[in-house]
């Protein structure tokens, strides 16, 4: 077991449009009970479809396939922000939550963290997604702040934001 980690270039249309379909499978299947189907049919063409995938890769996200047995399972992109690694997305497939694919996953970003020279990570989460904030609590995250930011369309994000803290070579 362990997650091999394929970072997505700019360039790679197919890449970005694989990466593109996985999160739309993801978020359908993950957020509909959340946001339900009209807000996901306004936020994936914004911010998940192949066009918002290579404007953010232009923008310096660093956005990775996380794959096992070289199988995509999910993907993740963060920035440099500020004193901290911003962790923009972090999806798994259903079938691969639950195997600590997370912890791995945190392990790389925090891993680019410190080589950026920070030593922090922060993340949004919707308020209502309680398996998420589980999942970010038991892995030592804190809520520092609650955000509602509006997307346009009549939607909003209605967020926590989680931080952790860590020293050059600790677990994140």
């Amino acid at each position: 077991m362990g997650m091999d980690f394929v970072e997505l270039q700019a360039g790679d249309k197919r890449g970005i449009e694989r990466m593109a379909q996985l999160a739309s499978g993801i978020w359908r299947e993950h957020y509909t009970p959340i946001l339900g189907v009209e807000q996901l049919d306004y936020m994936i063409p914004r911010f998940q479809s192949a066009e918002a995938v290579a404007e953010q890769l232009e923008q310096g996200y660093q956005s990775r396939f996380c794959c096992v047995d070289g199988e995509p399972v999910g993907y993740m992109a963060f920035y440099p922000h500020e004193d901290h690694m911003y962790l923009s997305k972090l999806y798994l497939r259903k079938d691969a939550r639950g195997h600590g694919y997370s912890h791995e996953m945190l392990a790389h970003v925090r891993d680019a963290a410190l080589e950026a020279g920070l030593c922090a990570i922060e993340l949004n989460v919707n308020r209502f997604n309680a398996g998420s904030i589980a999942a970010y609590d038991a892995l030592g995250f804190k809520r520092v702040r609650q955000e509602k930011i509006d997307i346009g369309g009549g939607f909003f994000m209605d967020d926590y934001v989680y931080r952790i803290d860590f020293q050059g070579g600790g677990d994140a």
